[in-house]
């Protein structure tokens, strides 16, 4: 990562962080009606999206709104460095990893690789237009989705964000899995051909 990255990043994190609550209700709101708007929602299956920690969109809302048929998962770290994702529901019981973000606390055996999902909803720290996402910076999603790079969905990759994490251009490494969407409070950008 370089000085610049590392700027953006430290700059996108405050921005997000600053956003008053009644704007953050607001957007996870909109953003939650912008993913139930998808034609590639599913109507049954496993469906990921984030604990929201350090200032990211939360997305209860959506989850709140899932067909019957879905089910929503929480990222679990495994340790060969790749996510593995949990059925969660509110008040089931959690445990905190080693970032300090609460994980579902279930026996790895139940644990669901990434290409069993339909959907999983990203959190991200900054994007663009072309749908070039900028994390966190360690990598796990692009490790866990890396085989995205060979084929087309599913899952179909979505990043969360408010509008204010939008830059106006960032550069992809080559391991960077794209997405195939973005959602935030004020727009929708279909960033993959077929999305």
């Amino acid at each position: 990562m370089t000085d610049d990255r590392a700027a953006l990043r430290r700059e996108l994190r405050e921005r997000r962080r600053a956003m008053p609550a009644a704007a953050r209700i607001a957007a996870a709101e909109a953003v939650a009606g912008r993913l139930q708007a998808f034609a590639w929602m599913p109507e049954r299956g496993y469906v990921a999206g984030y604990w929201a920690m350090d200032g990211e969109i939360a997305l209860h809302a959506w989850q709140l709104r899932l067909p019957k048929g879905v089910i929503y998962c929480l990222p679990v770290l495994g340790d060969d460095e790749l996510l593995r994702f949990a059925p969660w529901r509110p008040g089931d019981p959690l445990v905190t990893n080693r970032y300090g973000i609460p994980e579902p606390d279930i026996s790895p055996s139940s644990l669901l690789e990434a290409d069993a999902l339909a959907l999983a909803v990203l959190p991200l720290v900054g994007f663009d237009s072309a749908g070039n996402r900028l994390g966190m910076g360690a990598g796990w999603y692009d490790r866990s989705f890396a085989f995205r790079r060979e084929r087309s969905a599913p899952p179909w990759l979505v990043g969360a964000a408010f509008a204010a994490q939008r830059v106006d251009a960032l550069s992809a490494a080559a391991w960077d899995v794209p997405l195939d969407a973005v959602c935030s409070e004020t727009e929708t950008l279909l960033t993959a051909p077929g999305a």
